[in-house]
């Protein structure tokens, strides 16, 4: 399995905005062949930034979200909220509870 987590940091006061924007990726993506889980998580030490943790099948299904236009379109949406470029790590899982 593949996965990806990242923090994102909204501009002062548009978390809420990025979080939305999030959430509505997460129903899209879960939809998608390949994709177990897609976590969105306000951070509780700084009120500007959220984390995803996400996890497919693949690194190929993951891929090939990001050809979808409506995924595109809602990153084209949280760019400009955004304080500056995400942070985050690829991932091999090797194991644990849920998977």
């Amino acid at each position: 399995m593949y996965a990806m987590t990242g923090k994102m940091t909204a501009q002062s006061g548009k978390r809420s905005d990025l979080v939305n924007i999030l959430k509505r990726a997460a129903q899209l993506v879960g939809e998608m062949i390949g994709c177990r889980m897609y976590i969105v998580s306000e951070d509780v030490a700084d009120e500007n930034a959220a984390w995803v943790f996400e996890m497919w099948d693949d690194k190929t299904s993951h891929d090939e979200s990001l050809k979808d236009e409506r995924v595109r379109a809602l990153i084209g949406e949280a760019r400009p909220i955004l304080s500056g470029a995400p942070e985050g790590a690829e991932l091999r899982v090797a194991g644990g509870f849920g998977i």
